[in-house]
Protein backbone atom coordinates (compact mmCIF):
# COMPACT_ATOMS: atom_id res chain seq x y z
CA UNK A 1 0.00 0.00 0.00
CA UNK A 2 1.23 3.22 -0.84
CA UNK A 3 1.00 5.78 1.86
CA UNK A 4 3.07 9.12 0.38
CA UNK A 5 3.25 9.30 -3.54
CA UNK A 6 5.33 12.02 -5.44
CA UNK A 7 5.90 14.01 -2.24
CA UNK A 8 9.11 16.57 -2.68
CA UNK A 9 9.67 19.84 -0.97
CA UNK A 10 12.93 21.75 1.05
CA UNK A 11 12.57 23.23 3.70
CA UNK A 12 14.91 26.32 4.77
CA UNK A 13 16.92 26.05 7.60
CA UNK A 14 15.28 28.66 10.43
CA UNK A 15 11.52 27.89 9.18
CA UNK A 16 8.58 27.50 10.37
CA UNK A 17 6.29 25.04 8.49
CA UNK A 18 2.99 23.20 9.07
CA UNK A 19 1.55 19.72 7.18
CA UNK A 20 -1.95 19.61 7.68
CA UNK A 21 -4.74 17.35 5.87
CA UNK A 22 -6.94 15.19 6.78
CA UNK A 23 -6.86 12.19 9.05
CA UNK A 24 -5.17 9.44 7.08
CA UNK A 25 -3.34 11.64 4.27
CA UNK A 26 0.10 11.06 5.44
CA UNK A 27 0.90 13.38 7.67
CA UNK A 28 2.54 11.57 10.96
CA UNK A 29 3.80 9.29 8.20
CA UNK A 30 5.71 12.30 6.67
CA UNK A 31 7.15 13.59 9.50
CA UNK A 32 8.20 9.95 10.56
CA UNK A 33 10.24 9.63 7.17
CA UNK A 34 11.20 13.51 7.59
CA UNK A 35 12.62 12.66 10.96
CA UNK A 36 14.46 9.39 10.13
CA UNK A 37 12.08 7.12 12.18
CA UNK A 38 10.72 5.84 9.55
CA UNK A 39 12.54 4.41 6.31
CA UNK A 40 11.32 5.76 2.81
CA UNK A 41 10.76 2.52 0.37
CA UNK A 42 11.76 5.29 -2.55
CA UNK A 43 13.05 8.44 -3.21
CA UNK A 44 15.19 10.04 -0.88
CA UNK A 45 14.76 12.30 2.28
CA UNK A 46 17.64 14.86 3.17
CA UNK A 47 18.03 15.86 6.89
CA UNK A 48 20.80 18.24 8.26
CA UNK A 49 22.68 17.92 5.06
CA UNK A 50 23.02 14.04 5.88
CA UNK A 51 20.76 11.43 3.10
CA UNK A 52 18.81 9.22 5.41
CA UNK A 53 18.88 6.52 3.06
CA UNK A 54 22.39 6.25 3.35
CA UNK A 55 22.51 5.65 6.78
CA UNK A 56 21.94 2.57 9.07
CA UNK A 57 19.93 2.75 11.95
CA UNK A 58 22.60 3.67 14.67
CA UNK A 59 23.55 6.22 12.32
CA UNK A 60 19.86 7.62 12.03
CA UNK A 61 19.64 7.43 15.30
CA UNK A 62 23.05 9.62 16.12
CA UNK A 63 22.23 12.19 13.74
CA UNK A 64 18.96 12.43 15.54
CA UNK A 65 20.24 12.98 19.15
CA UNK A 66 22.57 15.27 17.73
CA UNK A 67 20.66 17.26 15.64
CA UNK A 68 16.32 17.07 16.10
CA UNK A 69 13.94 17.36 18.85
CA UNK A 70 10.57 16.32 19.04
CA UNK A 71 7.52 16.92 20.60
CA UNK A 72 4.93 14.61 20.68
CA UNK A 73 0.71 15.64 21.68
CA UNK A 74 0.90 12.53 24.73
CA UNK A 75 4.56 14.18 26.38
CA UNK A 76 6.10 10.99 26.42
CA UNK A 77 8.11 11.91 29.51
CA UNK A 78 9.10 9.20 31.93
CA UNK A 79 6.71 9.05 34.55
CA UNK A 80 9.64 8.24 37.30
CA UNK A 81 11.70 10.75 36.45
CA UNK A 82 11.49 14.37 37.55
CA UNK A 83 10.80 17.09 34.85
CA UNK A 84 15.14 18.05 35.43
CA UNK A 85 15.57 14.39 34.97
CA UNK A 86 13.22 14.27 32.17
CA UNK A 87 15.39 16.85 30.16
CA UNK A 88 18.41 16.20 31.53
CA UNK A 89 17.46 12.18 30.10
CA UNK A 90 18.95 13.01 26.48
CA UNK A 91 21.55 15.36 27.58
CA UNK A 92 23.21 12.92 29.27
CA UNK A 93 22.97 9.70 26.87
CA UNK A 94 24.15 12.27 24.18
CA UNK A 95 27.38 13.05 26.69
CA UNK A 96 26.62 16.90 26.49
CA UNK A 97 28.58 19.04 29.54
CA UNK A 98 27.04 19.91 32.54
CA UNK A 99 23.40 18.52 31.73
CA UNK A 100 22.05 19.29 34.98
CA UNK A 101 22.76 23.32 34.52
CA UNK A 102 21.77 22.72 30.70
CA UNK A 103 18.04 21.20 31.93
CA UNK A 104 17.38 23.70 34.63
CA UNK A 105 18.38 26.87 32.14
CA UNK A 106 15.97 25.53 29.58
CA UNK A 107 13.33 24.38 32.43
CA UNK A 108 13.61 28.63 33.43
CA UNK A 109 13.55 29.54 29.61
CA UNK A 110 10.16 27.75 29.49
CA UNK A 111 8.59 29.28 32.77
CA UNK A 112 9.08 25.98 34.97
CA UNK A 113 11.96 26.90 37.44
CA UNK A 114 9.63 26.59 40.37
CA UNK A 115 8.91 22.93 38.91
CA UNK A 116 11.75 21.00 38.16
CA UNK A 117 11.78 18.31 40.98
CA UNK A 118 8.19 17.83 40.10
CA UNK A 119 6.82 13.97 38.43
CA UNK A 120 4.61 14.17 35.72
CA UNK A 121 1.50 13.15 37.77
CA UNK A 122 2.15 16.23 39.64
CA UNK A 123 2.00 18.40 36.65
CA UNK A 124 -0.97 20.08 34.85
CA UNK A 125 -1.46 19.41 30.83
CA UNK A 126 0.37 22.31 29.77
CA UNK A 127 3.27 21.87 32.15
CA UNK A 128 4.01 18.88 30.56
CA UNK A 129 4.04 20.24 27.32
CA UNK A 130 6.56 22.49 28.27
CA UNK A 131 8.95 20.12 30.10
CA UNK A 132 8.50 18.28 26.42
CA UNK A 133 9.60 21.35 24.77
CA UNK A 134 12.36 22.23 27.07
CA UNK A 135 13.31 18.53 26.30
CA UNK A 136 13.81 18.87 22.60
CA UNK A 137 15.01 22.46 22.59
CA UNK A 138 17.81 21.52 25.34
CA UNK A 139 20.13 19.93 23.13
CA UNK A 140 20.00 22.95 20.72
CA UNK A 141 18.68 21.16 17.29
CA UNK A 142 18.84 22.20 13.73
CA UNK A 143 15.30 20.88 13.66
CA UNK A 144 12.68 20.55 15.87
CA UNK A 145 9.54 18.22 14.75
CA UNK A 146 6.31 18.52 16.35
CA UNK A 147 2.72 16.13 15.75
CA UNK A 148 -0.09 17.64 17.47
CA UNK A 149 1.54 19.92 20.04
CA UNK A 150 -1.51 21.02 21.25
CA UNK A 151 -3.86 18.27 20.46
CA UNK A 152 -4.25 17.13 23.84
CA UNK A 153 -4.31 20.81 25.93
CA UNK A 154 -7.20 23.44 26.19
CA UNK A 155 -7.38 26.17 24.14
CA UNK A 156 -5.63 29.13 26.66
CA UNK A 157 -2.87 26.68 27.06
CA UNK A 158 -2.46 25.33 23.35
CA UNK A 159 -2.41 29.08 22.84
CA UNK A 160 0.50 29.23 25.35
CA UNK A 161 2.32 26.05 24.11
CA UNK A 162 1.91 27.77 20.24
CA UNK A 163 3.80 30.92 21.32
CA UNK A 164 6.64 28.96 23.36
CA UNK A 165 7.11 27.27 20.28
CA UNK A 166 7.60 29.99 18.38
CA UNK A 167 9.67 32.13 20.39
CA UNK A 168 12.02 29.21 20.95
CA UNK A 169 11.79 29.14 17.43
CA UNK A 170 13.33 32.37 16.87
CA UNK A 171 15.67 32.29 19.80
CA UNK A 172 17.54 29.50 18.52
CA UNK A 173 16.67 29.46 14.85
CA UNK A 174 15.90 25.91 14.55
CA UNK A 175 14.01 24.93 11.56
CA UNK A 176 10.20 24.03 13.13
CA UNK A 177 8.24 21.07 11.11
CA UNK A 178 4.65 20.48 12.80
CA UNK A 179 1.74 18.12 12.25
CA UNK A 180 -1.43 20.08 13.21
CA UNK A 181 -5.04 20.61 12.63
CA UNK A 182 -5.45 23.47 14.21
CA UNK A 183 -5.82 25.95 11.80
CA UNK A 184 -4.65 29.15 14.09
CA UNK A 185 -1.19 27.16 14.34
CA UNK A 186 -0.94 26.41 11.05
CA UNK A 187 -1.10 30.07 10.16
CA UNK A 188 1.61 31.45 12.18
CA UNK A 189 4.24 29.30 10.48
CA UNK A 190 6.01 30.64 7.34
CA UNK A 191 4.73 28.11 5.12
CA UNK A 192 1.98 25.36 5.07
CA UNK A 193 2.15 21.62 2.73
CA UNK A 194 -1.66 20.50 2.57
CA UNK A 195 -1.73 16.61 2.00
CA UNK A 196 -4.49 14.24 0.48
CA UNK A 197 -4.29 11.28 0.31
CA UNK A 198 -0.97 10.92 0.16
CA UNK A 199 0.03 13.58 -2.23
CA UNK A 200 1.15 17.17 -1.52
CA UNK A 201 -1.83 19.02 -2.57
CA UNK A 202 -0.77 22.57 -2.28
CA UNK A 203 2.73 24.31 -1.08
CA UNK A 204 2.26 28.00 0.01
Amino acid sequence: MTILDDVSFHIERGRSVAICGPSGSGKSTLLALLAGLDEATGGRVWLDNSELGSLDEDGRAALRARRVGFVFQSFHLVPSLTALENVMLPLELDGTNSPRHRAAETLRAVGLAQRTGHYPNQLSGGEKQRVAIARAFAGRPAVLFADEPTGNLDSVTGEKIIDLLFDLNRLHQATLVLVTHDEKLASRCDRRLNLSAGRLVTDS
